[in-house]
């Protein structure tokens, strides 16, 4: 194929992916389905007929897109709704993903006749989550769920990623190394995890630190040096015999947490290098799909999902769960929203590369595991959240056209707040009431349009008001707003 042609296919397939992202939000479809769709239709034995099966190339892409995407994830975690599940997290993320991972190779030994380190192999490969697919399901069908559900589930799915990576990769040196043995893993896996922590932490700081002090002319050179420290701390951690994926997580956990300069502006950036590398990742391992191999192990790929849905991820979450003050409840939701997604996809390439036999097999099996998990588990969160009581309404963000970034040294926040309907406020001028409060009413939002806030204008039921303030007085305004007329 000509350069020519390859830029081409890139940005149809791009265009594709984007536009499908549509159809995801309207039908309920987990766009993860949708990506891997278009991969499979565009592969081999679909329409667009791309000859495409270098096992070795996917696994190097989706191993670059998940550095990028678990990244992003990190920085986007809401630490202060983490921090009181975070122990929770942490449990289900190494002791849930291992449990998962041994009933699920058990049955796989019966089920696909293999020995007992090709079955814990498979069990590996798909013991993580993906709560990605869980909340694009929720956010089309405008549910959300209660907390501490939500923020438990997302830091799962962020930190379970490691334990399934360092079981997979144990798994195959078990099976194609000579006289290796189950226990050499444990002192592996202290390494492993401990510099991928340690590494995750320190670059956390080094990036915050490099950021702060470096003086770029061009704002649109930050995110470029935070993608360069990115990979530093990836390979840092590999080199140090350490988790890489931990490593990165930590690090967007840490950056999170932390104001230093342009930081929404990275942000954003990288949530949308997040979106470019999910298109890359799951459309090419879409192509790697053929078919026509899917379907003689159906049956075996069928029984082996049920099995994980009901027994295996079930088991894992109570057992782990069970010191924590967690309802039946909650464990049964935690337990149904465990859907695989594509880290267990692009762990299914790793046998491929190893020269592990029936690699095949396993690709095969978990694509297959992937896709019914995804429909039958993603289609029916909505009604079991609401079966079980932990659903609430969705609340999205209102989008402003004012940006504000908040920088060290200052105290004050932008945060919005509204009027209820019977505050005491509704129907006087601003003037009448702001003057009292340090705080600054920077825009009112009214419907679908903004008013400026001139002391004159009249406040109605339901404005909301961008007001910039520190916490102790944004807290005093909140409750004069609440405060009812009658009393």
């Amino acid at each position: 194929m000509t350069i020519e042609s390859i830029l081409l296919w890139v940005a149809v397939l791009l265009f594709v992916s984007v536009i499908s992202s549509r159809i995801s939000d309207r039908f309920a479809i987990p766009v993860l389905l949708l990506f891997l769709g278009i991969g499979m239709l565009s592969g081999s034995e679909g329409i667009g007929g791309i000859p495409f099966d270098n096992a070795s190339l996917a696994k190097s892409i989706g191993l670059v897109s998940l550095i990028f995407i678990i990244f992003s994830g990190g920085m986007d975690t809401e630490w202060e709704d983490t921090k009181p599940i975070v122990w929770h997290g942490v449990v289900l993320s190494t002791f849930g993903v291992l449990i998962t991972a041994v009933i699920t190779g058990f049955f796989a030994v019966y089920i696909l006749d293999f020995s007992i380190w090709e079955g814990m192999l498979l069990g590996s490969i798909v013991s993580s989550t993906d709560a990605a697919v869980v909340f694009a399901v929720l956010r089309s069908r405008r549910v959300s769920l209660k907390k501490p559900m939500k923020p438990l589930l997302e830091f799962e799915s962020g930190s379970n990623d490691p334990m399934a990576i360092f079981l997979t990769t144990g798994c195959i040196s078990l099976l194609t190394i000579k006289n290796s043995v189950p226990y050499s893993l444990f002192p592996r896996f202290l390494l492993d995890m401990g510099m991928g922590a340690l590494t995750g932490y320190l670059m956390s700081k080094a990036i915050v630190f490099t950021v702060k002090k470096i003086k770029l002319d061009y704002e649109g050179l930050y995110p470029v040096v935070t993608i360069s420290l990115v990979l530093f701390t990836y390979c840092i951690a590999v080199l140090m015999k350490g988790n890489g994926i931990l490593a990165v997580y930590l690090a967007g956990l840490g950056m999170g947490q932390k104001s230093f300069p342009h930081k929404k502006y990275i942000n954003k950036f990288h949530d949308v290098l997040s979106w470019i590398c999910q298109i890359a990742m799951f459309v090419t391992l879409g192509m790697l799909v053929f078919p026509s191999h899917l379907l003689p192990l159906a049956g075996a790929g069928l029984l082996l999902t049920f099995l994980l849905m009901f027994v295996a991820r079930p088991i894992s979450v109570f057992l782990c769960l069970q010191p924590f003050k967690t309802s039946r409840r909650e464990k049964t939701l935690i337990s149904w929203v465990g859907l695989r997604g594509s880290v267990p996809i692009i762990l299914a390439t790793f046998p491929f590369t190893a020269g592990v036999p029936h690699a095949d097999v396993y690709f095969n099996i978990v694509f297959f595991v992937v896709i019914i998990s995804v429909f039958v588990q993603g289609a029916s969160i909505p009604f079991v959240a609401k079966l079980l009581k932990l659903d609430a309404p969705l609340i999205e963000k209102k989008s402003y056209p004012i940006e504000f970034e908040k920088i060290e040294g200052m105290a004050a926040k932008l945060v919005d707040i509204v009027v209820p309907y019977d505050s005491q406020i509704v129907g006087k001028k601003i003037e009448e009431f702001c003057s009292l409060h340090k705080c600054i009413i920077v825009l009112i939002s009214r419907g679908d349009k903004y008013l400026m806030p001139f002391p004159a204008v009249v406040l109605e039921e339901g404005d909301v008001l961008l007001v910039l303030a520190n916490q102790e007085d944004i807290k005093q305004l909140q409750s004069v707003v609440k405060k009812s007329r009658t009393a």
